[in-house]
């Protein structure tokens, strides 16, 4: 499966994607708080910020998943609903993991919502494993947020 920068067409797109995957994922899991903040004007906004560093999978304008890479840290992985358990995650993760290690880092990092148990058994199916929880503090339209979540790592290998 190719993973493709994303285009600044499927803005719109990706950020309905991102928003309809962190309700799934995240909604009933964080503090009420935050998840008022997390609407979809706040993902347009932050995609369209961030669209240079998104890379996807999918024909252009029917994006199926995204990621993006900061750094060492896979910042976010989301997946269309329709189109888990098809092999895009799996395209997604193996390729954010082949950029974060050619930029020269020897260990990936993740945060995973605590009690976000289909996510975390992803990762640990493909070799990641949890590390600890620590505070993560995600910016809001608010300002900083501040919230326990377990620290996901794996130890990469060049060029793989």
């Amino acid at each position: 499966m190719e993973i493709r920068p994303a285009e600044i067409s499927e803005a719109a797109e990706l950020a309905q994607l991102w928003y309809d995957g962190w309700q799934d994922a995240h909604a009933s899991i964080v503090p009420d708080e935050l998840a008022r903040l997390r609407t979809l004007e706040d993902f347009s906004e932050r995609m369209l910020r961030g669209i240079a560093n998104v890379r996807t999978a999918g024909p252009v304008g029917e994006p199926l998943g995204f990621h993006i890479v900061k750094g060492d840290e896979l910042n976010q992985l989301y997946v269309r609903a329709s189109a888990r358990g098809t092999g895009v995650a799996q395209a997604l993760i193996a390729d954010a993991e082949r950029r974060i290690a050619n930029n020269g880092h020897k260990i990936a990092w993740l945060a995973c919502g605590i009690g976000n148990d289909r996510a975390a058994k992803f990762y640990e199916k493909c070799g990641w494993h949890m590390e600890r929880i620590f505070t993560y503090e995600p910016a809001t339209p608010s300002g900083i947020f501040s919230l326990d979540v377990w620290r996901y790592e794996k130890q990469l290998i060049p060029g793989e």
